[in-house]
C-alpha cells in the first residue's frame, strides 16, 4: 500500500485556531509540537480564524506563549475581511457601529472609520463579531442601525465555540438575535465564504495551501469555496459521525486525528471489489451494510476507507447501516 507525503505538494499550512491549535487558553495535544515541526522542514504557517474578538499581536502572543513562533501579520482574522468588505461598500471615514471586541474595534478604526456609540448618529454601516462581553444593549443598537438602513456585515456566523469547559455559543447566536429583529441576513466576511481565504492567498503571496479546520460546515466548506485543499482534524467540534456523513462541499481532501498526523506519510486510499483499503483497514458495502473487514475497526484509516465508501454510495448515509464502531 503506497503512501505519501502531505508536503510533497503544498508549501503553506494554513490553520484554524479554535479546535485546532487550541481550546480557550489551553494548547490541543500534539498542535504546537507539530507545528514547530512543519516549519522547521520550511513549510511556512499561517492562522485563519473566525474569531475578531482579540487584536492579531494578541493572538500571537498567545500562540508564542505555547511555543509557537508567530507574528501579528501571520494571523488572519474575519475582522481583516470584514473591514476589506467595508471599505467596498461605505466611503472612507464613514460612520461605524461596531459589536465586538478590540480586535475587530482597532481594525475598523485603523482603516479610517469613525466608530459611534449610537443608532442615532446614524452610522453607515454595522460590522458584528463575537466577544464575551457583548451585551442585549449592543445587539439592539445595531438592531436599530440596520432598521434604520445601514449596511450588515459580520465577521461570521459560527453556531458555536469550542472552550476548556466544553462547546459555547458562537458569534452565530449573536447574529441569529440581531437577524430575528431586522429580518434580513448580514453579508459575512468568514468561512464559508471564500473571501477570508482570498485574504489569506495574499498575504502570502498564493503559495500552494493546506488549510486545516475542525468544522465541516464552515472550515472545509470555506476551503472548497475557495478552491484550497483542505483537511479535518478531529480534535474540535466536528467528530467522527460527522465527517462519515458529511455533505458533498464540507468532504476534506484529508482526515487527521490530530496535527501530528501531518507529520507522516499519508496512505494511498484505493478501491477495492466492494470498498475502499486505506493501509492495513478496508471496508466494505455489502448491500446496506457498511463494514469493516480488515484492520482496527476504531482507527483513523478505517475512518478515511468508510467515508471513501459512503461518499460513494449510490445512496445516502441515512440509507445506510453503518457499523457502530466506526464513529465512536
Amino acid at each position: 500500500m503506497g503512501a505519501s507525503s502531505i508536503w510533497n505538494q503544498f508549501d503553506l499550512l494554513l490553520a484554524d485556531l479554535d479546535g485546532v491549535i487550541y481550546e480557550g487558553t489551553k494548547a490541543i495535544d500534539n498542535a504546537v509540537d507539530s507545528v514547530n515541526s512543519l516549519a522547521a522542514r520550511g513549510v511556512q504557517v499561517g492562522y485563519v480564524t473566525n474569531n475578531s474578538s482579540r487584536k492579531s499581536q494578541t493572538i500571537a502572543d498567545q500562540l508564542n506563549g505555547f511555543g509557537l513562533n508567530s507574528t501579528a501579520d501571520d494571523i488572519i482574522s474575519s475582522g481583516q475581511t470584514a473591514v476589506e468588505l467595508l471599505q467596498t461598500k461605505v466611503a472612507s471615514g464613514s460612520k461605524i457601529y461596531v459589536v465586538g471586541g478590540e480586535g475587530l474595534r482597532s481594525r475598523v478604526e485603523a482603516a479610517g472609520f469613525e466608530i459611534v456609540s449610537s443608532s442615532q448618529d446614524n452610522p453607515a454601516a454595522v460590522v458584528q463579531g463575537f466577544a464575551p462581553e457583548v451585551s442585549w444593549r449592543e445587539l439592539a443598537e445595531a438592531s436599530y442601525c440596520i432598521q434604520n438602513g445601514a449596511i450588515w456585515i459580520a465577521t461570521n456566523n459560527d453556531w458555536t465555540l469550542p472552550q476548556e469547559r466544553g462547546i459555547a455559543p458562537g458569534n452565530g447566536t449573536l447574529v441569529s438575535a440581531v437577524h430575528t429583529a431586522v429580518g434580513q441576513f448580514p453579508v459575512v466576511a468568514g468561512k464559508p465564504d471564500p473571501a477570508i481565504f482570498r485574504t489569506a492567498l495574499k498575504v502570502f503571496n498564493d503559495r500552494t495551501a493546506l488549510f486545516v479546520g475542525d468544522r465541516l460546515e464552515t472550515d472545509i466548506l470555506g476551503a472548497s469555496n475557495a478552491g484550497v485543499t483542505s483537511a479535518l482534524v478531529l480534535t474540535g467540534i466536528s467528530n467522527k459521525k460527522d465527517v462519515l456523513s458529511a455533505k458533498v462541499g464540507e468532504r476534506p481532501d484529508f482526515i487527521l486525528e490530530s496535527l501530528a498526523d501531518l507529520l507522516v506519510d499519508y496512505p494511498e486510499l484505493k478501491e477495492t471489489k466492494r470498498g475502499w483499503k486505506c493501509a492495513e483497514a478496508e471496508v466494505e458495502l455489502l448491500g446496506e451494510r457498511v463494514l469493516v473487514v480488515a484492520g482496527e475497526p476504531r482507527s483513523i484509516n478505517a475512518l478515511r476507507a468508510a467515508c471513501k465508501v459512503i461518499w460513494n454510495a449510490d445512496k445516502h448515509i441515512h440509507f445506510l447501516d453503518v457499523q457502530k464502531v466506526l464513529f465512536e
